[in-house]
């Protein structure tokens, strides 16, 4: 009788914008990373400045992959909400070159697909798919283990499940075309040729009616749903299948806590400086519409700094969309009925989900 073979073990830490999965990703990285034998003292489970950046003392069990669309470019920072990178002590010229090329660490913890590409670039979901396996793989190769943490969730299933995505490289050509025109023009002739996907994307986002009219025109077939783009499905209940055992770990929080997280987080980014950041993003080459298509913070910062928009306007409609946003997260993890939700900052809520993820790797859940 042969013994069935293990799945690699993958940890996903996800929930809507601003309930705190980034922080919570990182504690249990930490608590699995940690040694059993002094797992007793919090303290050094979750001590809050434990920001060493010598790569010869850490632990690298546990590491996290972002699964968010614009933490992966650089320079997009505090609108995005990514987590700063913990600060070496730089002795001479020589470490400042050497900083360039380290690896991204927060409180400790590696992180993974955070600033690997110019905001001037296309970074499709496709690549993100390709970076995500690999860093995968390098992560099992050494006996880590992966976190995947964010509120994509077309990301995290794309990664999960191992979606054949359309294999339709960029066309310049077309998409000179397809940039003369207005983005009303654009949703319109995507609600046309594909009135499915029209229905589900951000109308006022060139870039992703671009690359969805893109696919559309070069394949003359709409552009694939989840139902027919997966490649493991199981037969019998026509579900997405992952050759990955998976513990997702929802952060849930109410309505009006959300609310209160999202208005207090936007106000405090504006305080870190979220505006000089646009400015400068602006100043570096990345265009208008390019900050538009990004969407959410840079999209209306960067319409206030035209002068299209009061600074009122602005903070008010940001958060508006930004609990749209955390709706459209919502209604889309809802689906999953295998995510165990938590809240955080309830203390049994965070003790039972260490010790869940601690089973689930020990092969005893």
């Amino acid at each position: 009788m042969s013994t069935p073979v293990k799945k690699p073990k993958i940890i996903v830490i996800l929930g809507p914008t601003a309930s705190g999965k980034s922080e919570l990703a990182v504690k249990i990285a930490k608590y699995l990373s940690t040694p059993s034998q002094i797992k007793s003292n919090k303290s050094l489970i979750f001590e809050k400045n434990s920001n060493s950046s010598d790569e010869n003392s850490r632990n690298f069990s546990a590491e996290i992959i972002s699964a968010d669309s614009r933490q992966v470019y650089k320079g997009l920072d505090i609108g995005s909400g990514k987590v700063p990178r913990d600060k070496p002590k730089i002795k001479n010229q020589k470490s400042k070159l050497q900083l360039k090329n380290q690896s991204y660490f927060y409180k400790g913890i590696k992180h993974h697909l955070l600033d690997v590409v110019s905001p001037k670039k296309t970074f499709t979901v496709a690549q993100y798919q390709k970076l995500a396996k690999k860093t995968l793989q390098k992560i099992f190769k050494k006996k880590g283990i992966p976190i995947i943490c964010g509120g994509a969730g077309f990301y995290i299933d794309t990664l999960i499940y191992d979606y054949q995505l359309p294999a339709v490289p960029p066309q310049p050509k077309l998409r000179k075309q397809l940039e003369k025109k207005s983005t009303e023009e654009l949703f319109k002739k995507l609600q046309k040729l594909d009135p499915r996907r029209a229905k589900n994307i951000d109308k006022y986002n060139r870039r992703r009616l671009i690359r969805a009219l893109e696919i559309i025109l070069i394949t003359n077939k709409p552009v694939p749903s989840l139902n027919n783009i997966s490649v493991n499905q199981n037969k019998n209940q026509n579900k997405p299948t992952t050759t990955f055992a998976v513990l997702k770990i929802g952060v849930k929080k109410s309505t009006e806590e959300l609310k209160k997280l999202i208005n207090k987080r936007l106000l405090k980014r504006l305080r870190q400086g979220m505006i000089s950041e646009v400015k400068k993003l602006h100043q570096s080459g990345v265009s208008w519409q390019k900050l538009d298509d990004l969407g959410l913070e840079y999209r209306y910062v960067a319409r206030y700094l035209q002068k299209l928009i009061t600074k009122k306007e602005m903070i008010e409609l940001l958060c508006e969309e930004i609990y749209r946003y955390a709706k459209r997260q919502m209604t889309w993890f809802k689906k999953d009925k295998k995510i165990i939700w938590i809240n955080p900052l309830v203390k049994e809520d965070l003790k039972r989900t260490m010790l869940l993820c601690e089973k689930f790797i020990k092969n005893k859940c």
